[in-house]
């Protein structure tokens, strides 16, 4: 092994971007019947941005490092390769190359392990060498970070002094007087239990470029050197790097070439200085008059891409703007590089991930383009090589999303929940100043527990809790902020509107204290706006026919003038479609013990308003308005592979599944907008789901349906049906100003 170890330590000066755990198999194995390992197999952790404990899987067979593709992976195929590295099991594996692209052979494919096995060669394979995959489909595996007890890692080469896992911007502006973000500082990586610098000789803007990406910020800046070397010769120094280089399209420092100082260091970096860094922060960091101005010049015009449902500032999916409509991103060959082209024209800095396989949820509309190939130095997505997509090439479930680098900005440290039975849940308590509090949970609603939820890192909201008696388990009795209204998008409750020191509080108890429940997922829903279009129709109704829908207040107000029971209601009848394509089910807010029986429709209401119906004139007036009560939220159809879970029969569960949607049928009761006082003209038919957010979603924008109608009198067109969010803010100016049908030939 010693000839091993001197080969391993020359790769090593030429690959400082691994880590290589070189690995005998933890129990060798006499070959299998099926395969023959040969020679005895050597296992290694490689790529980046990554820790100790995870990586691209590459295995030495044949005399040659490869890879192994993640097609059919398993997280048993994951326990066996954490056992040959000397892990006790996996917690978790990563597909499509999270980790970087390998080189060289891809040696296993379609592998296929129970869990149990010794060696990764006694797992289902297609034979060794034998694979129809490329590098983008290399599989790398996350290990608990727990050894085996007397495994012989004596073939890990120097781990700690090859790794560059924490680097940080050190500003020298005193702590009174600093301001958050730090854009600017000198650059430190972390060493042992401190922090160590890097030597600038040779150092270029490109390295700048990669630092500020992984601090959260777009761009670098030119620094005065000159302050900082006079700052710094006064400070005992311990430089770690030297020899820096980036290409600048990196996501990470530890992905550049760079050496590091072996021994004494007291001598280091003779004629260079730290390295210092200057960043210029995106739109939604920027502090100060500078920054704003710039930042007024970058917003003429709408952006052509956008992220969605994502629960965090700066991840989302990926919806790009094109011929006046916005749609998705497929998967396909979607990595880092194009993620990060993304989230640096968006303001934030490179990319932590490239998801795919819609995990940030499903879109709506039109998947625009996929193979978006970018080298990472493009200033727009649109500079990038991409393929115009075709309707067989893609569906929404692999619609591409992003998490991008974002600055630290200390927000979660204002922030704490006290009391719940997990850490998703509890009291909310704030800092003002240097004191901490409790909330006032009047007007306390899902918005504003989004955005704590969002403050603590903790996901979505799934309840607004007014009443938290039962976590009282804090000291902490003094209520600190009242009156918040937030619009749902803030970074943190205290840039939410609220009362400041005059606080105005009807129950200022602990009791009244405003709580929260956050969950990781959220569902979403949608409104299928075609079928809208296609069913709607007029029907005039007699009035006997609609006592219970009178009764359940699915009329206009002028029907209580009416001559009951002669006569008749003129009714706009649609069906409505609605879909869950978030992830997490719809449920309604209600438990089942407070739904409402409503004896003549013989059936339970589980929430009080579920959609609300308006004609609206071009001006936005509101000219006629219904609302249905969800009657009962079920499974109507459900996607291929998705099983119903809901159904209203028999006192049943209500809810919509992910991937299912629930039908009203035109022909049900209050499935209309009563428009027997509406005078003909061109109008606007609006449907909102969720009108008033009382179940959590990921994304509350994409709620609301638009179309336009021109009524006759005797007949109505209903056309041009869109989700609110789905069209350019041009197009949605032109649909507004819609000047109505010239004739009855709708295009």
């Amino acid at each position: 092994m010693g000839s091993c170890g001197a080969w391993a330590r020359q790769e090593l000066l030429v690959l400082l971007s691994s880590v290589w755990l070189w690995v005998g198999s933890a129990q060798p194995t006499p070959p299998g019947p099926t395969h023959t390992p040969g020679p005895q197999l050597k296992f290694r952790l490689a790529g980046y941005p990554r820790k100790h404990n995870e990586g691209r899987v590459e295995v030495f067979y044949n005399d040659e490092w490869g890879t192994i593709c993640d097609d059919d992976f398993t997280l048993a195929n994951a326990h066996v390769l954490c056992r040959h590295l000397g892990f006790v099991a996996a917690t978790g594996w990563a597909h499509s190359a999270k980790y970087g692209k390998g080189v060289g052979r891809i040696w296993l494919d379609n592998v296929n392990c129970a869990g149990g096995e010794k060696s990764i060669g006694d797992c289902k394979h297609r034979g060794w060498g034998n694979s129809d995959c490329s590098h983008e489909e290399d599989a790398g595996v996350i290990c608990k970070d727990e050894r085996i007890p007397g495994f012989k890692d004596s073939n890990v080469i120097e781990t700690e002094q090859s790794h560059v896992e924490e680097v940080r911007l050190r500003s020298v502006v005193s702590g009174a007087r600093r301001q958050l973000p730090v854009t600017e500082g000198i650059v430190e990586v972390r060493y042992k239990d401190g922090w160590a610098q890097i030597c600038d000789e040779g150092w270029s803007s490109q390295n700048s470029r990669v630092v500020c990406g992984m601090m959260g910020f777009p761009a670098e800046k030119k620094v005065n050197r000159n302050f900082y070397k006079l700052f710094t010769e006064r400070q005992q120094l311990n430089y770690r790097l030297h020899s820096v280089s980036c290409t600048g399209t990196e996501v990470h420092l530890s992905m550049c070439a760079f050496e590091f100082y072996r021994g004494n260091t007291s001598t280091a970096c003779g004629a260079g200085m730290p390295a210092v860094v200057s960043c210029v922060p995106g739109p939604l960091f920027a502090t100060g008059n500078g920054h704003k101005k710039k930042q007024r010049q970058q917003q003429q015009g709408q952006p052509r891409i956008r992220l969605k449902g994502g629960a965090k500032v700066g991840e989302g999916r990926v919806e790009v703007l094109k011929s006046s409509e916005w749609g998705t991103i497929c998967d396909d060959r979607w990595n880092l590089l194009s993620a990060s082209v993304v989230c640096r024209e968006l303001g934030f800095g490179s990319a932590k991930e490239a998801l795919t396989g819609a995990r940030m949820g499903q879109g709506t509309g039109p998947i625009h383009i996929n193979e978006v190939q970018c080298l990472g130095t493009e200033k727009s997505l649109w500079s990038c090589p991409f393929k115009n997509i075709t309707q067989e090439d893609c569906k929404h479930t692999e619609d591409a999303a992003v998490r991008c680098n974002t600055p630290y900005m200390g927000y979660e440290n204002l922030i704490r929940l006290a009391g719940g039975r997990t850490t998703f849940e509890g009291r909310v308590e704030v800092k003002r100043g240097s004191k901490w509090g409790t909330v006032c949970s009047d007007g306390w609603t899902t918005k504003e527990a989004m955005v704590a939820c969002r403050q603590l890192g903790l996901g979505y909201s799934l309840h607004a809790v007014t009443e938290t008696w039962y976590w009282d388990a804090s000291n902490v009795t003094e209520m600190v902020l009242s009156g918040v209204k937030c619009a749902g998008h803030e970074m943190s409750l205290s840039h939410c509107q609220h009362h400041g020191t005059s606080l105005n509080c009807r129950n200022t108890g602990t009791r009244f204290a405003a709580g929260v429940i956050c969950s990781e997922t959220a569902s979403d829903l949608l409104l299928h706006a075609p079928l809208v279009q296609e069913t709607a129709y007029i029907e005039d109704r007699p009035l006997h026919m609609l006592y219970c829908a009178a009764e359940e207040n699915c009329l206009s107000s002028s029907a209580r003038q009416a001559n009951w029971p002669y006569g008749h209601r003129r009714l706009l009848r649609f069906s409505s479609q609605i879909h869950n394509n978030g992830r997490a089910d719809f449920r309604p807010k209600a438990g089942r013990h407070s739904w409402v029986w409503h004896e003549c429709h013989r059936h339970y209401h589980s929430m009080d308003i579920f959609t609300h119906y308006d004609i609206l004139t071009p001006n936005g007036t509101k000219v006629a308005e219904g609302h249905k009560a969800s009657f009962c939220l079920e499974d109507t159809e459900c996607e291929e592979d998705v099983a119903k879970r809901y159904e209203c029969a028999n006192f049943g569960e209500q809810g919509i599944t992910v991937g299912c949607w629930d039908l009203y049928r035109h022909d049900i009761d209050c499935q209309w907008i009563d428009i027997t006082d509406v005078k003909p003209g061109n109008y606007i038919l609006q449907v909102v789901i969720n009108p008033n957010f009382e179940v959590a979603e990921s994304d509350f924008t994409n709620n609301a349906m638009k179309c336009n109608c021109k009524y006759d009198g005797h007949r109505i067109w209903v056309h041009s049906c869109h989700i609110g969010d789905a069209l350019s803010e041009e197009a949605n100016k032109r649909f507004e100003q819609y000047p109505g049908q010239l004739n009855n030939q709708i295009s």
